[in-house]
């Protein structure tokens, strides 16, 4: 019997990490965790330490490392402690490694998960901010490369069951019409425009339908998760902005469609656990068993679908803008929304404002063309100084 393939998590403490743990604690005689990484919540990391003996930890700063370490040698837990970027590089391409689970939010996770693109490892992708931010540099190391991509957002996910194999070939060439991506429309689908300037926190944290982090739960109230998706899928499966339609499916049995030529529709459902997704890119091109119920038609009863409302969802407009205009466009985007939400979820502005954030900043400043990840990371930075210079201005 062959070895455990060996798995790295980047963001092992968040839901996707916990969920992919679950999947793979479930079949211990094909998957080991290898290395786990946290940012700052050390506590809930020793926890996974003990409970699944990774080889390697990795945390944000030398002083967490050192406390973490000192834990866990007291514990007679043999795993090393590492720190830093240069830590979630160093497990996302370590030569043992088979498996990188890539699920750091946001800006953070584009170096480790390149990295792992370019060790050539199976790469799960659930951290969407790689692609929006480095579309093209991403996907051309992909080609350089013997990595595989296997996409691990739900719709995403979706979308790669429903697409043909030689998708690559060009989606006109394999007789796709247009890719429908479901949004469930989030806690305010239904909710009187005039009092989305009042909604709390805790409001736009609750997510009727998935169990999230805080900064993607805001992401998914505003519809903006659903606009750097958009920007993911066209990166992923080659698609122009003009290719995709949001399609609102407040059920979310249905993760995603694909339209045919031939007037096939075909879609991907199932219930929503994102153990599903992650089950199905660990085991690819085989089928494992997730831990998800069998979905139940019967029990579902009725599957809904509408347009999105541009002027509830502004964020979803200025994503698509973003992604047609190209370039450096997306990463400021996903830069200006970063400061937003942060700022919202810390009580310095309204929820309305978040969508005036990201505009302005994209109305400032100029797009430029991304040739390399100098230039990337340069328009995130003028991104984050303008969104900031907002809320200082704002705050006096």
């Amino acid at each position: 019997m062959s070895s455990p393939l060996q798995v790295t998590i980047l963001g092992a403490t968040g839901s996707i990490g916990l969920s992919t743990l679950d999947v793979i604690a479930r079949h211990p005689e094909r998957y080991q965790a290898f290395a786990l990484t946290a940012f700052s919540r050390i506590a809930e990391l020793r926890n996974l330490c003990h409970l699944h003996r990774p080889r390697y930890a990795v945390v944000d700063d030398s002083a967490r490392a050192r406390e973490l370490q000192a834990q866990l040698d007291g514990d007679g837990i043999k795993t090393r402690v590492l720190v830093g970027e240069g830590g979630l590089s160093e497990v996302s391409a370590h030569p043992e490694v088979d498996i990188v689970m890539a699920a750091i939010v946001g800006a953070a996770g584009l170096r480790p998960t390149l990295a792992a693109v370019q060790a050539s490892k199976r790469v799960l992708l659930a951290n969407k901010e790689a692609l929006v931010m480095s579309g093209a540099l991403f996907m051309q190391a992909l080609r350089d490369s013997d990595a595989v991509l296997l996409p691990i957002d739900s719709e995403h996910n979706a979308i790669y069951q429903c697409l043909p194999g030689n998708y690559s070939d060009g989606l006109h060439n394999v007789g796709v019409r247009r890719i429908l991506l479901t949004a469930s429309g989030g806690p305010f689908r239904t909710l009187p425009i005039e009092q989305l300037s009042s909604v709390t926190v805790d409001q736009a944290c609750a997510h009727p339908n998935w169990s999230m982090g805080r900064k993607i739960s805001v992401d998914s109230a505003s519809m903006m998760n659903k606009g750097l998706e958009l920007i993911e899928a066209c990166w992923l499966f080659d698609a122009r902005p003009d290719q995709i339609e949001v399609v609102i499916h407040p059920q979310s049995v249905i993760h995603s469609m694909v339209d045919y030529i031939d007037g096939s529709v075909l879609a991907q459902l199932g219930n929503p656990d994102m153990r599903t997704p992650i089950a199905h890119a660990l085991a690819w091109p085989e089928r494992i068993n997730s831990g998800v119920s069998a979905l139940d038609l019967l029990q579902t009863g009725r599957l809904d679908f509408e347009a999105p409302d541009q002027q509830r969802f502004p964020c979803l407009r200025i994503a698509r803008q973003a992604a047609q205009e190209g370039g450096t466009a997306p990463a400021m985007l996903n830069a200006a929304n970063e400061i937003a939400v942060d700022a919202f979820l810390n009580g310095r502005i309204r929820f309305t404002e978040i969508a005036s954030i990201i505009e302005g900043v994209l109305d400032r400043e100029v797009a430029v063309e991304a040739r390399c990840l100098a230039d990337i990371f340069d328009a995130d930075a003028r991104a984050r100084a303008l969104a900031s210079s907002w809320l200082n201005d704002r705050n006096r």
